[in-house]
C-alpha cells in the first residue's frame, strides 16, 4: 500500500488531536485544555507536520520533522533530522506501523536529504522501540525529562 503525505491542515490537526490511545499509551493523549495551542503548533510551517493518508484517503498517521520532534532535556548537538510520528490509535497492533514508518523515512529522504535520522521515544513504549530497532535504529542516549521524571531514549539511523 502506498501512502500520501500532505502538509497538515486544521481539519486533520483537529482529528489527530481527538485521537485517544488506550491506557498503556494514554501518555500520548493531548491535554484537552491545550488543544488550541496544539493546533497552532501543528499548523506552524516551521514544525513541518504532515498528515499521512492511505490510498482510500483515510488519515492513518502523522509525522513532523525538526525541532518539534525533540523532547526537552535531551542532547541534540549532533546534526540529524529529528522525526516525530503518531499512528491512528485504531490502527495500532494491526501490522502496518512498520510500513508507515518506512514510508515516513522514504518521504524524509526525498524532501530533506538528511545524512542521519533521529527519533526520541518514551522508554515505556517498548512496541515503538522494537519497531525502530527493526528499522535499523541504534540507541545513542537515555535521559530523564525534568518536568515529570519520564525517561526517554534517543535513537539514530545513518542514511
Amino acid at each position: 500500500m502506498s501512502y500520501i503525505f500532505s502538509p497538515i491542515n486544521e481539519g486533520s490537526a483537529r482529528i489527530i488531536l481527538g485521537w485517544r490511545y488506550n491506557e498503556s499509551l494514554n501518555f500520548y493523549n493531548p491535554n484537552p485544555s491545550e488543544i488550541e495551542e496544539n493546533v497552532k503548533d501543528f499548523l506552524n510551517p516551521e514544525n513541518s507536520y504532515y498528515s499521512i493518508f492511505n490510498n482510500r484517503n483515510q488519515l492513518v498517521a502523522y509525522c513532523c520533522f525538526g525541532e518539534d520532534a525533540r523532547v526537552k532535556g535531551g542532547n541534540y548537538d549532533v546534526q540529524a533530522l529529528d522525526i516525530g510520528f503518531g499512528l491512528n490509535p485504531n490502527l495500532t497492533r494491526k501490522g502496518i506501523t512498520f510500513r508507515i514508518i518506512s514510508a515516513v523515512y522514504d518521504f524524509a529522504k526525498s524532501h530533506f536529504s538528511p545524512t542521519l535520522f533521529r527519533v526520541t521515544v518514551v522508554e515505556f513504549n517498548q512496541q515503538a522501540i522494537r519497531l525502530y530497532e527493526k528499522a535499523g535504529f541504534k540507541q545513542v542516549q537515555k535521559f530523564q525529562r525534568e518536568q515529570d521524571g519520564m525517561y526517554f531514549l534517543v535513537f539514530t539511523l545513518n542514511i
